[in-house]
């Protein structure tokens, strides 16, 4: 687990809550509200019910990751490349002429918590990368005790 800045905290707050709130908009009878966004108003009941869930379960991830101030690298990455390739899904889609414009508005607050954690992912990589990693350095002492090696 990583501890992370405050910025990336107040991100992964804001984002919580986006998905919390955006959750029931993918429910099987919220149709009208998906209309308004400019998302298709209908799917089988078991595929909106699955992507609900979805968007429900990263947006507590995201809570806990925020209110915590820890996280997995690996959650991080998958949550950047789940907001980056839903954007580019609805570019994909609103290019094909499948979806309205409004469509793609709508997922813009994805595009920038994605990047954001596109970046935060970076930095951490670069921040590691200067690291000298403990394996190359460690061993077990005659007590079985792992511990630095000495210089």
């Amino acid at each position: 687990m990583t501890l992370l800045p405050t910025w990336m905290r107040r991100a992964l707050l804001a984002t919580a809550v986006m998905n919390i709130v955006a959750a029931p908009a993918f429910l099987p009878p919220a149709g009208s509200l998906r209309a308004i966004a400019g998302f298709p108003e209908g799917g089988h009941p078991l595929y909106m019910t699955t992507v609900a869930l979805f968007v429900l379960l990263f947006g507590l991830g995201y809570l806990w990751a925020g209110a915590t101030g820890h996280a997995d690298r690996l959650f991080i990455a998958l949550a950047a490349g789940g907001k980056l390739g839903f954007c580019a899904t609805l570019v994909g889609f609103w290019t094909a002429g499948a979806l309205p414009l409004r469509a793609v508005a709508f997922g813009t607050g994805d595009l920038v918590f994605g990047v954001l954690f596109a970046s935060w992912l970076l930095s951490e990589r670069a921040a590691v990368v200067g690291r000298e990693p403990l394996a190359s350095t460690a061993h077990v002492d005659a007590g079985g005790v792992r511990t630095r090696a000495p210089r």
